[in-house]
């Protein structure tokens, strides 16, 4: 689960302004996270809500802020809690 977080992260963070990955990169990333993702044994309520934060960082800041908070919620409970601070901290970062 933790591993799955740190990737995920990871991810989120390309999508901050101070990065320079262009979409195209973005996208051929979190294609192969999903697949990576797919082959974890994590907790079915958790499938769901990293395969999403993945996908979103296709997408805007905004889109990944709001993934990563729905991932806190369904995931929080299987990671310590520096873990859950550092996603709520990009969080919050990406949301502006």
């Amino acid at each position: 689960m933790a591993l799955a977080a740190l990737m995920t992260a990871r991810l989120a963070q390309g999508v901050t302004t101070g990065e320079t990955l262009q979409l195209g990169e973005r996208v051929t990333r979190a294609a192969a996270a999903k697949v990576w993702l797919a082959s974890l044994a994590l907790p079915a309520t958790t499938r769901v809500p990293f395969a999403r934060c993945v996908e979103s960082t296709t997408g805007t800041s905004l889109d990944v802020a709001g993934a990563l908070r729905s991932l806190v919620a369904a995931a929080g409970t299987h990671l310590d809690g520096p873990s859950v601070q550092e996603l709520e901290r990009l969080a919050r970062q990406l949301a502006g």
